[in-house]
């Protein structure tokens, strides 16, 4: 008995490899295309489609139309219909079909939300609430750690799979800076500051030896399994370390990466700087922190101008 998906495995694979190779897209960025376009040839399928070239414009919006009934949010939406046009344009151009049918797919709007971030006295809370190594709850090792993640994630900015795919020969401690590998492998070298300095000299003098195993190869933070951690770990780490913090709203690591952006701009940081220390590849990203920082100057004004 064949597969349902076996007319189509093969086109996945080169789509894969287009990405991967020719666009020198992110290993999480193909990885999601591909759970996208799988999604979509097998709802193809289920519709009677067992070749590329019976593919039409109605049936990419019959498959969106299905992912909003199955309950996707508008920004999934969105992102599935750039997958299907990007698929749809690779398949024209490699002569898989004859016309690019998905060209006219157009996106739902998504409705453009402030980022969370944290407030300059939460942000340090969080950080003295993180060094205290008197806390039972963790060993040393462990909160030596977790305190070196939160200091390097919001002294830098820098993106949670950034920060998990640091290895030691990446930071200069003499410059206080470090080399990622941002999105689309693109590197860049993004300084930190004296706190996690200290945080990271701590943790790589007295904690990382405790966590390394013949698994662990150059990798910087490393799990108690002697592993490289991995970005889910992080976005725990980074929840129960909030948790902590009286007041202070739920935050992911990407949240402060939005609080560092804030906080640089609020300090009078150039929007250009702040873009390259992103790793932004449009400005555009870079100022939706321009509103964050007018609304919080908002909230300042109405609670303290007397005719507010």
């Amino acid at each position: 008995m064949t597969n349902s998906n076996d007319w189509f495995a093969s086109i996945v694979e080169d789509f894969v490899k287009y990405l991967s190779i020719e666009k020198n897209r992110s290993l999480n960025t193909v990885r999601t295309y591909k759970t996208d376009l799988e999604l979509f040839l097998q709802f193809a399928t289920n519709q009677g489609i067992k070749q590329l070239s019976d593919l039409d414009l109605n049936t990419f919006r019959l498959w969106l139309a299905d992912q909003k009934d199955k309950g996707s949010s508008d920004s999934t939406i969105s992102r599935r219909s750039s997958t299907a046009r990007v698929f749809s344009t690779w398949a024209f151009q490699k002569g898989l079909i004859k016309t690019d049918p998905a060209i006219r797919l157009i996106s739902p709007k998504v409705n453009k939300t402030l980022p969370n971030v944290l407030g300059q006295k939460q942000a340090n809370t969080l950080m003295q609430t993180a060094s205290n190594m008197e806390d039972e709850e963790n060993s040393v090792a462990i909160r030596m750690r977790d305190h070196a993640i939160l200091e390097v994630l919001y002294s830098s900015g820098i993106r949670v799979g950034e920060l998990t795919g640091l290895d030691i020969k990446d930071l200069d401690f003499s410059r206080c800076t470090m080399r990622v590998i941002g999105k689309g492998n693109k590197e860049r070298v993004v300084p930190f500051g004296q706190p996690a300095k200290d945080a990271l000299r701590t943790y790589i003098d007295e904690s990382r030896s405790e966590f390394m195993n013949d698994k662990s190869g150059n990798a910087l933070f490393i799990g108690s399994r002697g592993k490289r951690l991995d970005t889910r770990q992080v976005r725990r780490i980074v929840t129960s370390a909030i948790l902590r913090v009286e007041g202070a709203p739920e935050i992911s690591p990407h949240d402060l990466r939005h609080s560092a952006a804030t906080h640089m701009l609020e300090g009078g940081a150039d929007l250009r700087i702040v873009q390259e220390l992103l790793g932004h590849s449009s400005l555009a990203t870079t100022q939706k922190y321009t509103h964050v920082t007018i609304e919080r100057l908002r909230e300042v004004f109405a609670k303290a101008h007397p005719r507010a």
